[in-house]
């Protein structure tokens, strides 16, 4: 067994034999690709989204060291009419790029460092092949193939680590495109090479509008084209474990769902989804410093109205964004769309092709925002996100004047938003101010009710024992309409459906005093 070649099962046994979610879909879609035109392709999502799972059992179906047969019994890959044909049929040479990044990030030459490792344990397993001074990697792969009638698979786990991490050193970075270039561009490649299958989080970088490697298909966390289910858990998978765990399906969408991947429209994070399972907890489990420390980075650039749709965003709104101008690069970024199409990328936003909008998915990353939004220069969103809390206990207490001077405070604190002359607007505002109140409502504008729409409600959520809210919103009016208006059109029969108690909250904004007035009632159902 080898480091880089033949490196066997034995990690993908390991794998499959705890709580394995089936996801050997992913092998007839690239065994389709196996010694075609389309041979080469690149898989990249977010963080502890599967990849390297999904590179380990690839590794342990295609590799002809060993007999996979067994850890495959049942799977899904195996009822496929493609399976016995490539099931071990091929030399894998596996190299995972963080690694060398660990190891050797201070040295200038990693990819010359890279390439002798390599080659030295292919010919430990090829050693009628010699080696002469001015082999690289292609060249002595190229020998083995020609001399064997041999075609590798191989896999490259976090390809653009060296980008991410090293990308400051225009020589390591040149030097490693040029091996990849060498690689799967050259005379050659197609002879050497059956396929190879890249992950990464990061598309490859794209040198003007070409792709540096632009005979690779690529599916990403944007265009994830057949690979939409192949990594992440879909929602049936998380209703299936959570029925055999004793887990709550509602608490696991609240926390690792809304990721639109492809026509998939509920896809879980898998790492925070099984890290729940194991400490019967939800609670954030995704996170890294690194990535922490580019969001930080990232939401304070100051890019014309980056800052606005973030508080939308934050507040449950979906933002358009145009992601074809990104080349791929986290160090060029140019515009409020480079802004979000990265954060797509990294996992703090999703994305709805249909819409082209992006979105925070679920609590456990909106948690990570409000954290980096702590961290930034934006003290008084940082502040309004903390005062939104008080709020929220204000008005469940039922203290009037304490609401509407806290919605006076956000009006201030948001009017670089949008114009604040009409309801719509006002709605807008009173959902900013009650940021803090998603961790124990479901949010909903424009509510459908009994004989109308209710401008703001506030479901509690399941296991919360707080009431609901049905806001109604005035602008030059007065608490009173606003009041009667719920009442009128039967806003709390509908609400009734979900919890006995109902606060009914009026608010006003007169335009001539610039001040919010507040109106609270109890019911009782």
């Amino acid at each position: 067994m080898g480091i880089y070649i033949n490196r066997g099962n034995r990690e993908f046994r390991d794998i499959v034999t705890h709580d394995y979610v089936d996801k050997t879909c992913l092998i007839p879609i690239v065994n389709a690709t196996l010694n075609s035109e389309k041979r080469y392709s690149c898989v990249t999502r977010c963080r502890r989204f599967g990849k390297s799972m999904a590179a380990k059992m690839l590794c342990a179906y295609y590799d002809k060291s060993c007999d996979s047969r067994e850890l495959f019994r049942g799977l899904k890959a195996e009822k496929d009419r493609s399976f016995e044909t490539y099931l071990n049929k091929y030399y894998v040479i596996w190299v995972d790029m963080t690694d060398f990044t660990t190891r050797f990030r201070r040295e200038k030459e990693i990819v010359k460092i890279i390439q002798n490792k390599i080659i030295n344990d292919i010919l430990s397993e090829f050693p009628q092949i010699s080696r002469q001074d001015d082999d690289d990697l292609m060249e002595i792969l190229y020998r083995i193939s020609e001399s064997t009638d041999e075609r590798f698979v191989m896999i490259i786990d976090e390809w653009d680590a060296i980008l991410r991490e090293m990308g400051t050193d225009e020589y390591i970075t040149t030097s490693y495109v040029d091996l990849l270039r060498r690689l799967f561009k050259g005379s050659g490649s197609n002879t050497v090479f059956a396929g190879a299958y890249l992950t990464g989080i990061l598309p490859i970088k794209r040198y003007n509008t070409e792709s540096a490697l632009n005979n690779f298909r690529e599916y990403t966390m944007i265009n994830p084209g057949k690979m939409a289910t192949s990594l992440g858990f879909t929602h049936k998978e998380v209703e299936e474990l959570c029925s055999n765990f004793g887990m709550d399906i509602k608490e696991m969408e609240r926390w690792y769902d809304g990721y639109r991947i492809g026509d998939e429209s509920h896809i879980f994070n898998p790492y925070s989804v099984m890290r729940a399972i194991d400490d019967n907890r939800y609670q954030s489990y995704w996170t890294t410093t690194s990535a922490y420390d580019s969001v930080i980075t990232y939401i304070q650039m100051n890019f014309d109205g980056l800052k606005d749709d973030i508080i939308r965003m934050l507040s449950g709104e979906r933002v358009y964004v145009d992601t074809t101008e990104f080349l791929n690069d986290m160090r060029i970024v140019r515009s409020k769309n480079d802004v979000f199409t990265v954060l797509i990328h990294l996992g703090y936003l999703a994305y709805d092709g249909d819409t082209q909008e992006c979105y925070i998915p679920n609590k456990e990353v909106a948690d990570e925002m409000n954290n980096a939004i702590k961290a930034t220069s934006w003290i008084l969103l940082a502040e309004s996100i903390q005062n939104s809390r008080a709020l929220l206990y204000d008005t469940i207490a039922g203290k009037e004047q304490a609401v509407a001077q806290a919605i006076d405070q956000a009006h201030d604190e948001n009017t670089s938003i949008l114009a604040y002359n009409d309801e719509n607007s006002l709605a807008c505002v009173l959902t900013i101010a009650y940021i803090w109140a998603r961790n124990e409502y479901v949010i909903h504008r424009e509510y459908a009710t009994g004989k109308g729409y209710a401008d703001l409600v506030m479901i509690p959520r399941r296991n919360v024992n707080k009431p609901a809210l049905v806001i109604e919103l005035k602008f030059n009016h007065s608490i009173d309409t606003a009041i009667d208006q719920i009442k009128r059109k039967a806003y709390p029969s509908k609400i009734a459906e979900y919890t006995g108690d109902i606060l009914l909250v009026g608010i006003n904004y007169d335009k001539e005093t610039k001040l919010h007035t507040c109106k609270i009632e109890r019911l009782t159902i």
